[in-house]
């Protein structure tokens, strides 16, 4: 009897969670390295591991009885990924790639040097003399960014003027246990909305992608996607997905690569991050699509052969359900689910947000 793949996770969200059903159906076990024993994953996933993901041993020993390493957020510190893969491990998404996505100065630096990848105005400000200079330059506002630990609105500021250039600094920290935080200067851009591109590519450089996916952020956060983005002119669809494959393809993604970017009035789009797991613009691909993210993420980890990203149907509408002031989340969803049979409703495992 062969013996079971391990694939071990680090970090125990909703991502996790999500990765477990498609688990069960390709055979693998998933092993998780949690952040505590009631977190969303934790919940689900049997085999679980409670720890620090920042610690050296902490991880190494959590790795030592999985078969690949993936990940549920970018917040391992890099260098710790670089012992794991010195060591034979495989890190899916390799360190070299995964650094793209954890350290936004740079892949600013990358995309420029070797895509020429549509990006804002940008420059790396080191000190709040260079940001107010950046910002006299192109005009106000303008928007400054941590290079890294920045998540959901956190880590980014818009600043008014000159007068304001000094909050980034004061208030950014080692957000990355310990690693080097930046700061980034950034054009201000009045976008007419944002898009979302994912792809999939395979340790052996297979990779597919999804439709272009138009998303609704509020206050740092998606709360709805519609997928394919309305009013996409099929030549702009296929430039993005052009976009997103050949970035996969430069950085060596192993794994969902998730390129979220804005689109200007004109038409023209931008990059504004890289995610290099299964983001939260794809979860309409649960049911939306022929395979799932979560699916194609661990097939690609695995080396298998990608599953089909194509739409089940013409339009698919996600909505992200945060919490607030409904009390009785039941009775609402009885009444949504009479509404419409064909909805359908992936709990995250969190508790309430106000």
């Amino acid at each position: 009897m062969s013996r079971t793949t391990t694939i071990g996770v680090i970090g125990g969200g909703q991502l996790a969670r999500m990765m477990y059903a498609p688990a069960i159906s390709l055979g693998v076990n998933l092993r998780l390295l949690a952040e505590g024993p009631e977190v969303g994953a934790a919940r689900v996933i049997k085999d679980v591991v409670v720890g620090d993901y920042t610690d050296d041993a902490t991880v190494r020993g959590f790795a030592a009885d999985c078969d690949v390493i993936t990940f549920d957020h970018e917040h391992v510190p890099t260098r710790i990924l670089r012992h794991l893969a010195a060591e034979g491990m495989l890190v899916r998404p390799g360190p070299d790639a995964l650094e793209h996505a954890q350290d936004k100065l740079l892949m600013r630096q990358r995309l420029t040097r070797t895509l020429a990848a549509p990006a804002p105005l940008w420059r790396h400000c080191p000190d709040a003399l260079t940001l107010r200079e950046f910002g006299a330059e192109i005009g106000w506002p303008i928007v400054a960014k941590a290079s890294r630990g920045g998540y959901d609105g956190h880590g980014v500021w818009k600043l008014a003027g000159p007068q304001e250039c000094d909050r980034p600094f004061n208030e950014s920290k080692d957000a990355s246990a310990g690693e080097m935080v930046e700061i980034i200067g950034e054009e201000y851009i009045d976008f007419a909305r944002e898009l979302s591109v994912l792809v999939v590519r395979s340790a052996s450089g297979q990779a597919v992608s999804y439709p272009v996916t138009e998303t609704v952020q509020r206050e740092g956060v998606c709360r709805e996607t519609i997928t394919p983005a309305p009013g996409l002119p099929p030549a702009r669809a296929a430039e993005i997905t052009r976009l997103g494959l050949d970035i996969a393809d430069e950085l060596q993604v192993v794994g969902v690569l998730a390129v979220e970017l804005m689109q200007r009035h004109d038409g023209s789009v931008v990059i504004n991050e890289l995610a290099m797991r299964p983001h939260n613009t794809g979860h309409w691909t649960i049911d939306g699509a022929h395979t799932s993210q979560f699916e194609n993420h661990l097939r690609a980890v695995l080396d298998l052969p990608l599953g089909d990203p194509r739409s089940r149907d013409p339009w698919c509408m996600m909505v992200n359900v945060l919490g607030g002031g409904v009390d009785d989340l039941t009775s609402e969803l009885l009444h949504c689910f009479a509404r419409d049979p064909r909805l359908r409703v992936e709990f995250y495992g969190k508790q309430l947000r106000p």
